[in-house]
């Protein structure tokens, strides 16, 4: 009894179990420390490598990290309908490790000429397609596979535990970035670029080796039948019986539902879906076995509840755009701290692309207090378990989100003027005499809205969702950051263009001191403030989640 009383700990089948979450987890924490290691320096190896403009670098980066971010959910639909999460990151290990090698190759060979030849461009985008392709198979379900192997997602009155296990995940994840923008942005400043970039192919050679190693102690699922043929089934078949008639009377008699799955009727949400479920004439409608006889015409109660799910969760889902927008501006943030004091001492400075550092460790520390001293505590004043829900933490996340970018746009507005005071109008590589601990409250306060907002909403699509689209469900906020890197690419393109008119100089001049970048700023905290009030719209809109649905009837039924 006491080892059921602890989830994690509790594994009646002798596979998976925490004897295998650190397999799973270094190998996601190695896949990151190598790709994170990549990118904060990458806008620098662009410009001088390359000889690419400060837009034409920022574009291409955010338009690979939109891939990055949207091949997850891609990899997530064939891993849950076709061929199921092992074989899905032991695929993504692999193509991660070849591109990082083509990336690492770009460094050995030397310049023919300037411009740069076709041919490195060509093995820099292959670079770029290969570690896309990799991180959208091992991203796609590292998150969703571990939980499988603890098998959590059934204990509906552990929400604690489940919450724990995300943002311990995520400590894990996001405490990999520590090591990337200190050690390895470190190395790639004072060792060159080639063993900057030959790190990375062995951590991501180690990723690769920790997670096939054991292989034999997996919780394996096998994939269900192909999820995206069935939404799209429940679509036409509600069309096609658009004409049938619900009464508000019908019991589980008129659905069609699967053998083994406990739904017997389907939600009154999104009604008009309904109508995909309804058996009309059972000898017509069904086979000898119980299957529909044209499942394109007479679905699944699973079937539609997993349709309504997802489009239930679009408009959340859709806040998180600008909030990834904000968190994707980290590319300036190492151009702008270029430009100041970043001496810890006389003898050692930060690198410009390590700043991201302190958004790391806000991020984690905060975790830890809020899981180990702010839970336990509120649980023992409360006399039950008590956690913040995933609506509200989404919720601080987006507001502290417009706090960041406020006072980022105030410190920039301050170093700006401090630069040309300083002379350094017209030089944009001066050093400007202001400390880095300007940047912190930024960093800080991103770093915290990061811990709330992402994994809060990780944590939401994962309990709304159906555990047969849980790889979905872990990865689909991959959407919204590669929309977001898109929509990013795209406004800071026509704020470029726009601040132009006129023959001024554009808020995003390559020269920072001439340029605006503090309207930049400012315009992104409005469009935050307007997404935060969108999202409480959503939120209200939304109703309760599952798990207060759970509680409410847990106690009802005690009582």
């Amino acid at each position: 009894m006491e080892r059921d009383s602890e989830p994690l700990l509790s594994n009646r089948n002798p596979k998976g179990g925490l004897k295998t979450l650190p397999f799973i987890i270094a190998n996601e924490a190695f896949e990151r420390v190598a790709s994170f290691g990549l990118s904060p320096n990458m806008i620098f190896y662009l410009k001088t490598r390359y000889n690419m403009e400060t837009t034409t670098a920022t574009n291409l980066i955010l338009v690979w990290n939109a891939a990055t971010n949207v091949l997850p959910v891609v990899g997530a639909v064939v891993a849950d309908s076709y061929v199921g999460r092992y074989p899905m990151i032991g695929f993504g290990s692999i193509a991660s490790l070849l591109g990082m090698i083509l990336l690492w190759l770009t460094t050995i060979f030397p310049e023919a000429s300037k411009p740069t030849t076709t041919y490195q461009f060509m093995l820099l985008y292959a670079s770029f397609g290969f570690m896309t392709i990799g991180a959208g198979g091992i991203r796609a379900s590292s998150l969703a596979f571990g939980a499988d192997q603890v098998n959590i997602r059934d204990n509906l009155k552990k929400s604690s535990v489940l919450q724990s296990y995300f943002g311990w995940y995520n400590v894990a994840v996001t405490g990999s970035g520590i090591i990337a923008v200190t050690c390895i942005v470190y190395i790639q400043d004072h060792l060159g670029w080639t063993v900057g970039f030959g790190i990375p192919v062995v951590l991501m050679f180690l990723s690769a080796i920790s997670f096939f190693l054991a292989s034999p102690n997996y919780v394996k699922e096998k994939p269900n039948s192909n999820l995206f043929i069935g939404l799209v089934q429940v679509v036409v078949a509600s069309y096609n019986n658009r004409h049938i008639n619900i009464s508000p009377q019908a019991t589980d008699e008129l659905y069609h539902r699967r053998r083994d799955s406990n739904l017997l009727m389907p939600t009154d949400k999104l009604r008009f879906l309904n109508k995909a479920c309804i058996i009309r004439n059972p000898e017509q409608d069904l086979t000898p076995d119980g299957k529909a006889s044209n499942p394109w015409s007479l679905c699944t109660i699973d079937q539609v509840e997993e349709l309504k799910a997802l489009i239930k969760v679009i408009p959340i889902w859709s806040t998180g755009i600008i909030f990834s927008i904000n968190i994707n501006q980290g590319t300036l943030g190492a151009l702008q701290a270029q430009t100041i004091n970043r001496h810890l001492t006389k003898n050692f400075e930060i690198p410009a692309g390590s700043i991201g550092l302190f958004i790391v460790l806000s991020l984690t520390l905060w975790i830890a207090l809020y899981d180990r001293v702010i839970i336990p505590v509120a649980s023992k004043i409360k006399g039950k378990p008590y956690f913040l829900n995933t609506k509200l933490r989404m919720g601080i996340g987006l507001v502290l989100s417009v706090a960041s970018m406020a006072t980022w746009a105030i410190v920039e507005s301050i170093r700006r003027d401090r630069a040309i005071k300083q002379g350094f109008y017209n030089n944009p590589t001066g050093v400007v005499d202001m400390s880095f601990v300007w940047l912190l409250p930024y960093n800080i306060m991103t770093g915290l809205s990061e811990a709330f907002f992402p994994i809060a909403q990780n944590e939401f699509f994962y309990c709304e969702f159906p555990k047969s689209m849980s790889s979905i469900a872990t990865s689909i906020g991959q959407v919204g950051m590669s929309l977001s890197n898109l929509l990013a690419s795209v406004i800071l393109s026509a704020v470029d263009s726009l601040s132009r008119i006129g023959g001024k100089e554009s808020w995003v001049s390559d020269n920072l001191n001439k340029g605006h970048y503090d309207y930049y700023f400012w315009f992104l905290a409005g469009l935050s403030t307007v997404n935060v009030l969108y999202y409480l719209l959503c939120s209200k809109s939304y109703g309760p989640l599952k798990s207060e649905f759970n509680e409410e009837n847990s106690n009802e039924r005690e009582e």
